[in-house]
């Protein structure tokens, strides 16, 4: 049971149609290490379809019905976790698979605005399934490319109908749209690492930017949706960095899918962690820094048409 002090965490899961979520809550629910879950199953349609293909076990299945899970019924989502908590109270895990169509960021907001989400849950991490065999037909697409930025993991499928080479090239593309991600690569969404515990939303954790997409200049990527990586040593002002990124948050938050960040602040013992969702955002110090630790910021941002030049201006404005 979770005590007052325990909140249960949140695993979102999301996809194109067909690309293999419903494979993967299955093979959650199979391999859930003893935990007692509650899954959400999002249907855009009133007839139910994807919860008559989970596989029924001692965990509760929910449907929600009538709508895409980030638009007309998010109240519904809020109504059903608070169903759960009062009615199932055993649940140490909630897993929420929504439509293929679906907009992620409505739904990781919920988690930092709803009173009875921020009280009773934590959101633990989003994973989005990538089907690699037809990623190519649906790439252009906004929801795709939005689900793919704001995801912490991202899977790998159906790799196996295809060659190295053309992986290759779609993992190239997927890391220029999320470089923070973490990439585990599946067959029939089975992966072999524990997707519980990702701490993606965790201010605790550090960040982590693919090496090899620092190296590469970011003016170089297609420039609908993009990503910004900043990475020095400089101290910052932290009254100046607060009112940069607010502002920034502000008049850009529409275009900002998520950003992070570790700041290196002036006079502080402790490392600054920032994360946040278009105008959604959150701050707060995170743990000490060790002694001899090189203090090191590191941001990032994924959005659509962000401005390299504007961003990096606008942080080194923070420099003491």
């Amino acid at each position: 049971m979770n005590n007052t002090y325990d909140k249960i965490p949140v695993t979102v899961i999301t996809g194109n149609l067909g690309a293999g979520k419903t494979s993967l809550l299955n093979n959650l629910l199979v391999n859930n290490k003893g935990r007692k879950l509650a899954v959400i199953v999002n249907e855009f349609g009133e007839i139910g379809i994807d919860s008559d293909l989970v596989l029924r076990s001692d965990e509760e299945i929910l449907e929600m019905n009538n709508g895409c899970i980030c638009c007309n019924i998010r109240g519904d989502l809020v109504r059903i976790i608070e169903n759960i908590i009062k009615k199932f109270s055993q649940t140490e895990q909630i897993i929420i698979e929504t439509t293929g169509l679906a907009d992620p960021a409505p739904i990781i907001q919920s988690f930092w605005i709803e009173e009875t989400l921020i009280k009773h849950t934590k959101l633990d991490g989003l994973i989005t399934v990538v089907d690699l065999f037809h990623f190519n037909k649906h790439k252009e697409f906004e929801y795709v490319k939005k689900q793919i930025a704001f995801a912490d993991v991202i899977l790998l499928n159906k790799g196996d109908l295809m060659n190295f080479e053309e992986q290759k090239t779609i993992e190239q593309s997927l890391t220029i749209l999320n470089p923070v991600a973490k990439f585990i690569k599946t067959k029939f969404s089975n992966p072999s690492e524990n997707l519980f515990d990702i701490g993606g939303f965790d201010f605790s954790n550090a960040l982590k930017i693919d090496p090899l997409f620092l190296i590469t200049s970011s003016h170089k990527h297609p420039r609908d949706i993009n990503a910004i990586c900043i990475k020095n040593n400089k101290v910052i002002n932290g009254e100046l960095f607060n009112k940069w990124i607010y502002k920034f948050a502000q008049f850009n938050g529409e275009n900002l899918f998520r950003y992070k960040g570790i700041i290196n602040l002036d006079n502080e013992a402790r490392r600054f962690v920032f994360q946040g969702v278009h105008m959604t955002l959150d701050g707060r110090p995170g743990k000490p820094w060790n002694k001899n630790e090189n203090r090191i910021n590191e941001l990032v941002f994924i959005g659509k048409n962000l401005n390299d030049l504007e961003i990096n201006n606008g942080f080194n404005s923070c420099i003491i």
